[in-house]
């Protein structure tokens, strides 16, 4: 069992090794996150020939242009080197199997639908044929004009109402590769009332929940509880009406879908097996398939150290050998079956963006358990428990045996509660009340130490609780339900570190909270290798300049589904590349300010000039009543105005200050 938080002083400094092991960079960063020889995070975005990115040089850069913080960095050429490594995988998977056929894949944009994003993620796929898929009417009608070619695909999932399916079928008309996917038989319905009765008959795709389940969090995606999908004698009866009329040719595109993050690539396997003899048993029959879209599901490691490990937070394969279960489990049912193989299509949306974007959120201050000063006098008719811990507290020597430890910790509870129940009876003074508590904590330090130490294993209950007792809340200037709601909604974990100074001991344990004004806006799962992950080991954070967390893997969902609890709004983003001819192999093309309090406002309602006139009306009422004088008056009026302009998140060099 790691001592990390009780390390001697005649052992050698804290090393980058030690905390990239403690963080898990290699797990979740590789291959483009790492501590650089400086004790920095930097990333190596994976642009041709450029070097690694010092991300304290970016957020240092963005400081001097007048970024507000917290702040999103997009490293925009990680996107395109996902782009990259997917395809790859994929040509070398059929390359190997001997696959007479292609890969096309598709981008889903609910997994980010940022303009910014899109447009860098199909400008990446342009030369391996990417589409993009959309489940909503507001993303079909952002997809449509990105179709640049004919050939480029556009799968239409989700619930479609007429409107929608209007729509696809005029993009078909257009010559456009656009396919509806019938996902409920009333979609098939009211496909044909569209364009049968006018003679027009589109192309289509069919979703088919599988029976073979899924696995990890989002394992009802597939299965017979699915949202989606028609069953097996539903598809059956689709294709008897497409046969009556002879229109098999027109079904194209078999789909399923396993869910978000599949854990597990047996399940994977099993799936497309289960789907590939679907699409043969179809061409055996005379539909015209030509796609086989096995959906997505390519997963992400956020948090994975073995198999042991119950939390759904990574894959225990790799994106090849993703590529490599799917094309092999295709040809093998199709080579057993005669029938040619399909184009494989898949929905890789959270593995192409997780990774390019970062959150840096600022710390705004540490609220610890404070310990017992040099200079605390004892009242001279203290309680006899006060005295007790007070003097257990006060000794410079403590016994090093953990059984004494474990039995001093549980007097000192009991000695603790006492003195708590005393004040709660007015029995005890504030006064004395502090500093029993001081004393407490005090002893729980020194007796924590202990038992590191001592390394027993398994450790002790008492030792996790003394670590809870001692974790120190980190307030941090973001909003968990705005840019990290997954961690919120399902516990999710997200990598979280300091992005400097990581060759300092981590001798402090945090849990991080946020802004909002609720219980639930803090952290409460972290990404470590120890087994305790219910708090995020740091360095002690001082006053020498600005600190600073990064939230890793932020690019995939966590954009689009912030909540504006409290009304804070959404964060500033930068939007970085990689550049050697930069001083600092790295330029920014673009700044997004973050959401000002008066959009924010906006949104629910309550709008500049009414407030405005509000505020004056009150302003006014007060100079009339020679409550302030007009000038006073006035400049309050100004100063309430002025922060309409300003972000919606605290202002860390402004923080804490005196507001005279």
């Amino acid at each position: 069992m790691s001592q990390l938080l009780d390390i001697p002083v005649d052992e050698p400094d804290w090393t980058i090794e030690q905390s990239a092991e403690l963080y898990r960079v290699d797990s979740w960063g590789a291959p483009y996150f790492f501590i650089n020889p400086q004790g920095r995070v930097a990333a190596s975005t994976g642009a041709q020939a450029a070097s690694p990115i010092d991300v304290v040089a970016v957020v240092e850069e963005a400081r001097r242009r007048g970024v507000d913080f917290p702040a999103l960095i997009r490293f925009q050429d990680v996107l395109r080197a996902q782009v990259r490594r997917l395809n790859r995988a994929f040509h070398a998977a059929i390359e190997a199997a001997g696959y007479e056929n292609v890969y096309r894949g598709v981008y889903p944009i609910k997994v980010n639908q940022l303009h910014e994003v899109v447009d860098e993620i199909l400008d990446a796929g342009r030369e391996f044929g990417l589409g993009l898929e959309c489940g909503s009417k507001a993303e079909l009608i952002a997809a449509l004009p990105h179709l640049q070619d004919d050939e480029t695909l556009l799968i239409c999932n989700g619930v479609k109402d007429h409107t929608m399916l209007g729509l696809m079928i005029a993009a078909q008309r257009l010559g456009k590769n656009v396919i509806p996917v019938v996902e409920k038989p009333k979609e098939f319905v009211d496909l044909k009332a569209q364009s049968w009765s006018k003679g027009v008959v589109p192309n289509l795709g069919v979703r088919i929940r599988l029976g073979a389940a899924g696995s990890g969090r989002w394992a009802d995606s597939s299965g017979p509880h699915s949202k989606f999908g028609l069953s097996v004698a539903e598809l059956v009866q689709l294709v008897d009406e497409l046969e009556l009329g002879g229109l098999t040719d027109r079904l194209k595109l078999l789909h399923c879908h396993l869910g978000s993050q599949i854990a597990d690539i047996q399940a994977l396997k099993q799936a497309g097996r289960e789907a590939a003899q679907i699409y043969a048993s179809l061409v055996k029959r005379g539909v015209g398939l030509r796609y086989l879209d096995v959906g997505g599901g390519l997963g992400v490691n956020y948090d994975k150290a073995g198999a042991e490990e119950e939390i759904d937070a990574g894959v225990n394969y790799s994106m090849q050998e993703y590529a490599n279960a799917v094309v092999v489990g295709i040809k093998e049912v199709c080579d057993g079956q005669s029938v040619p193989v399909p184009t494989i299509i898949t929905e890789s949306g959270r593995a192409i963006t997780a990774h390019h974007s970062v959150l840096i959120v600022p710390v705004l201050g540490t609220q610890t358990r404070e310990a017992l000063g040099t200079e605390t006098v004892l009242p001279a008719d203290a309680h006899e428990s006060t005295r007790g811990l007070f003097e257990r507290a006060r000794l410079t020597t403590h016994p090093a045996d953990p059984n004494e430890a474990l039995e001093a910790f549980h007097e000192a509870k009991r000695r603790h509660d006492e003195t708590r129940t005393l004040f709660a009876l007015g029995y005890l003074s504030l006064q004395e009340r502090a500093i029993a508590d001081r004393a407490f904590w005090s002893l729980c330090r020194v007796l924590l130490g202990i038992l590191e130490a001592a390394d027993l294993e398994p450790p002790p209950a008492e030792q996790g609780e003394l670590e809870g007792l001692l974790t120190d809340q980190i307030l941090c200037d973001f909003s968990v339900f705005q840019s990290m709601l997954d961690h919120w909604a399902i516990g999710q974990p997200f990598p979280i570190m300091p992005i400097d100074r990581l060759d300092q001991r981590p001798a402090q344990r945090g849990l991080l909270v946020d802004l909002t004004c609720d219980s639930d806006g803090k952290v409460t799962h972290y990404v470590s290798a120890r087994p305790d992950k219910s708090f995020l080991p740091v360095r002690p954070f001082d006053s020498v300049g600005p600190e600073c967390i990064g939230f890793f893997l932020m690019g995939a969902y966590e954009d689009i589904m912030g909540d504006a609890h409290n009304l804070f709004g959404r964060v500033s983003e930068i939007h970085v590349y990689a550049d050697d001819d930069e001083e600092e192999n790295f330029w920014i093309e673009k700044i997004i300010p973050g959401t000002a309090v008066q959009e924010m406002l906006a949104q629910v309602q309550y709008f500049p000039n009414d407030l405005h006139r509000r505020m004056s009306e009150i302003v006014r009422a007060k100079i009339q009543d020679g409550v302030v004088r007009p000038t006073v008056g006035m400049g309050i009026l100004e100063q309430y105005m002025a922060c309409l302009q300003q972000s919606t998140y605290c202002d860390p060099g402004t923080f804490g200050q005196d507001a005279s």
